[in-house]
């Protein structure tokens, strides 16, 4: 590998993607601090990001693992026996997680070629799953360096991703956002050396907004998939219990998912359609209308019966920059950035009269709507700036590409 190649491979399963800003911010944070980026998407998005190539997978291109494989495993048959006794000896948690896995077994075979000649100094995956097997594969079989990200879905979701101690044994570093993955991270066996809490950020900060002068009608808003781990049938049942309390309010609830239709129909049942909207999946800039608009941000998260959950949702702290007060359940990584009577609000989702009880004093309280504002906007700028999380990600990749240590192409792993 050439000293003089600086190059940082970013493999993503889709780039960009409209749900995923937090990765578009750490793409134009990383080039601001002049690092040398080569993007590479597995699954759709586009051509180009910010005047950037984006190199997409062309699924067609699988078809020549028909004679890639067995001259991969010719070269490294090794790297072919550890991954048959894996198939043969554990199954997968899903079959989502099953065919991330393969997508990036398949990406890493067929763009192996392809790395040998650009010789990265470093191949970094945005995520643990398909983007962590293509890096870990490239590693394996040629020894190209590597650090992987592993967040709350990687670790969580039917017990976790199916290869997660191997990615995380090879990484030269593993980047998580929240002290709870890392935490969980180390339990599972990663070193916890390599284990670096690094979290995303904000480009710019936006501007502060007033806190509205009466808010006899709230403006509630919640910016959520529709998926379980939202717990959003708990927060119907908070806006119902508003209602009966005789609290005017108006929610908005932005994003799209498999719960819409069941949601939709739950409200009409609990009497708050006329108060209730689901907005749909809105782009970036509206939903910052949205928290423009909004007195109150709602999170209601829960741990999944599948396991997953949130770690800490990019729009908590994009809400206490921008002056809205945060109430949200005391679940996952949320209590990273939300401390109860300083940064926002905590209740319980199982007790609707909690979140009358917040509610309320949001609506009555101006000295308490205030201070919580304040301090939300002190973490934000503590802790949330794309721009110096960046710089920190950026010296765990130059020590990565510097160090000396080189993955063992002809090593062995034991598979577990």
């Amino acid at each position: 590998m050439s000293s003089r190649n600086r190059t940082v491979a970013y493999l993503f399963t889709t780039f960009p993607k409209s749900t995923e800003t937090f990765l578009q911010r750490e793409i134009v944070a990383m080039r601001a601090q002049g690092a040398d980026l080569r993007l590479y998407s597995m699954w759709g998005g586009q051509t180009s990001f910010r005047g950037l190539p984006v190199t997409r997978f062309n699924k067609w291109r699988l078809c020549t693992l028909v004679w890639l494989i067995p001259y991969e495993s010719w070269r490294r048959p090794e790297v072919l026996r550890e991954l048959l006794r894996g198939l043969c000896t554990r199954r997968a948690p899903s079959w989502l997680n099953f065919w991330e896995n393969m997508l990036g077994a398949g990406f890493a075979c067929v763009f192996a070629r392809h790395f040998r000649r650009l010789q990265p100094a470093l191949v970094h995956a945005a995520w643990g799953g398909a983007p962590a097997t293509a890096a870990w594969i490239l590693w394996r079989i040629d020894g190209h360096r590597y650090s992987a990200a592993a967040h709350a879905y990687d670790l969580f979701e039917h017990g976790g991703d199916w290869w997660l101690r191997e990615k995380l044994q090879g990484a030269a570093f593993v980047h998580t956002s929240t002290e709870m993955a890392r935490a969980a991270l180390v339990a599972r066996g990663g070193p916890a050396e390599r284990i670096v809490c690094i979290r995303r950020g904000l480009d710019v900060l936006p501007k502060f907004k007033r806190l509205r002068a009466t808010r006899r009608r709230l403006h509630l808003v919640c910016v959520a998939r529709l998926v379980e781990k939202k717990g959003l049938e708990h927060q119907l049942r908070v806006y119902a219990a508003l209602r009966a309390a005789g609290i005017e309010f108006e929610a908005r609830i932005v994003g799209e998912g498999p719960l819409r239709a069941s949601l939709d129909r739950a409200a009409g049942e609990l009497g708050i359609g006329a108060q209730v909207t689901f907005t749909g999946h809105l782009p970036h800039h509206e939903v910052w209308d949205q928290l423009s608009w909004a007195d109150a941000l709602l999170h209601t998260g829960v741990i999944a019966p599948s396991g997953d959950r949130d770690g800490l949702p990019n729009v908590i702290p994009e809400a206490m920059s921008i002056g809205v007060v945060v109430v949200s359940s005391p679940v996952a990584g949320t209590r990273e950035a939300v401390t109860d009577e300083v940064t926002g609000l905590i209740a319980d989702v199982e007790q609707p009269s909690a979140w009358v009880a917040a509610l309320r004093r949001i609506a009555t309280d101006d000295v308490l709507c205030e201070r919580l504002r304040a301090g939300g906007r002190k973490w934000v700028e503590e802790n949330f700036d794309a721009h110096r999380n960046a710089a920190r990600l950026r010296v765990e990749q130059e020590r990565a590409m510097s160090s000396g240590i080189a993955a063992p192409v002809e090593a062995t792993r034991t598979m577990g």
